[in-house]
C-alpha cells in the first residue's frame, strides 16, 4: 500500500493542485508584459515586476499565495538552470586567457567594491552582494539566483525587486550611452564588444547594443557576456558556503542550512556541459532558452505582486547611489580590460 502510494501520481497532483492559481496569474502577467514590450519596446522583466506590483493588494489572498511563492523561488531556480543552454565551453575558451582572467577579475573586484561600499554606506554585506553581483554578472537573472541563495530575511524579496529594477534600468542606459562613448574612444569593433559584453549588465541589452555597432561587435560582445554568465555557478557557490557558515552564528537554530550547491545550480551545469558535448540540438537549445525566459519573467511577476510600492521606498537614496557606483565601477574595470587585454 506504502509502495503504491509513492507511485500514484494522484498524490503530487492533489498537492500541487492549490499552486495552479498563483502560478497561471504570475503567467498571465508575464504574458501582458511581454506584449507590452514587444509591441512599444523596453525591458520585459522589469515591465512584469512592475505589472506585478499594481496586483501587490492580492499577495495575501488564500488561493493566489501558495503559488506566488512557488512561482517567485521554485519556477526562478528553474529558469536560471535553463541558462546554461546559452553557453558551451568552446565559447568561452575561445575568448583566450587574458580576456578570461580580466572578465574574471572585473566581476570578482565589483563584488567585492560593492560589499565594501555597502558597508561604509551602512546597507550590509548582503545588501552589496546582491546588488554588486546583480551587476557584475548578468542583471536580473544574476540578482534572482543570489536571492535564492543569501539567507532570507523580512526585507529580502523588497530588496530583491529593488536590485532588479536598478540593475534593469541602469542597463538599458547602458545600452544606449555606452555604444556612443566606444565610439567617442575610438574603441574599434572587436574592442567595443569586449568593452560592451563586460560592462552592461542584461543579455538582451548587450546583444542590443552590440550589434547596434556592427556584427563583429554584436558577435564578441555575446561571447564576452556569455562568460560573466558562466561565472554565476562559482559566485553562487561561494556565496552558498559563506551563507552556511553564517548560519548558525545568526541563531537560524532549527532553519535548515541552505545546501552547499543548489540544485538549480547543478542542473544549469549539467546542461552547459551536455551543450559543450555537442549534445543538446540546436532546437532544443532555442527552446530551453525560451523556457528559460519565461520562467524568469513568470518569476519576477509573482515578485512584483508579492512587492509593495511603499516598500521600495524605504530603501533610500544611498542604495541608488550604490548601484549607480557599482556601474561605473565595472565600466572602469572594462575599460581597463580592452587596453589590457
Amino acid at each position: 500500500m506504502t509502495a503504491a502510494r509513492r507511485i500514484d501520481p494522484t498524490g503530487r497532483l492533489a498537492a500541487a493542485r492549490p499552486l495552479v492559481p498563483g502560478v497561471a496569474f504570475s503567467a498571465v502577467v508575464a504574458m501582458a508584459a511581454a506584449f507590452v514590450a514587444a509591441a512599444h519596446g523596453g525591458p520585459v522583466i522589469l515591465f512584469a515586476l512592475l505589472f506585478g506590483m499594481a496586483f501587490n493588494h492580492l499577495a495575501a489572498e488564500r488561493v493566489l499565495a501558495p503559488g506566488l511563492a512557488f512561482a517567485s523561488r521554485s519556477v526562478l531556480r528553474l529558469g536560471v538552470a535553463l541558462l546554461g543552454a546559452r553557453i558551451t565551453a568552446g565559447q568561452i575558451a575561445a575568448l583566450g586567457p587574458g580576456t578570461l582572467a580580466g572578465v574574471a577579475a572585473s566581476v570578482v573586484l565589483t563584488i567585492g567594491f560593492g560589499i565594501l561600499a555597502a558597508r561604509v554606506a551602512g546597507l550590509g554585506a548582503r545588501f552589496g552582494t546582491l546588488t554588486a553581483g546583480a551587476v557584475a554578472i548578468c542583471g536580473a537573472s544574476a540578482a534572482a539566483a543570489i536571492a535564492a541563495v543569501l539567507p532570507r530575511r523580512p526585507c529580502h524579496e523588497r530588496d530583491t525587486a529593488f536590485t532588479i529594477i536598478g540593475v534593469t534600468t541602469l542597463s538599458t542606459v547602458a545600452m544606449v550611452a555606452y555604444p556612443l562613448l566606444a565610439r567617442a574612444l575610438g574603441l574599434g569593433d572587436t574592442e567595443a564588444g569586449v568593452f560592451l559584453g563586460a560592462t552592461i549588465h542584461d543579455v538582451a541589452q548587450v546583444v542590443g547594443a552590440g550589434f547596434s555597432i556592427s556584427p563583429e561587435a554584436g558577435k564578441a560582445a555575446t561571447i564576452v557576456k556569455l562568460l560573466r554568465v558562466a561565472m554565476l555557478v562559482p559566485v553562487v557557490v561561494t556565496i552558498a558556503v559563506v551563507a552556511r557558515r553564517l548560519a548558525p552564528a545568526e541563531g537560524n537554530g532549527g532553519v535548515a542550512r541552505p545546501p552547499l550547491l543548489p540544485g538549480f545550480l547543478v542542473g544549469f551545469l549539467a546542461i552547459v556541459a551536455l551543450n559543450s558535448l555537442g549534445l543538446v540540438p540546436a532546437a532544443v537549445q532555442e527552446a530551453l532558452g525560451d523556457a528559460s525566459r519565461w520562467c524568469i519573467v513568470t518569476s519576477i511577476a509573482a515578485l512584483g505582486v508579492k512587492t509593495s510600492l511603499k516598500s521600495l521606498g524605504e530603501v533610500g537614496r544611498r542604495a541608488v547611489l550604490l548601484m549607480v557606483a557599482e556601474t561605473a565601477f565595472i565600466g572602469a574595470a572594462g575599460l581597463a580590460l580592452v587596453h589590457v587585454a
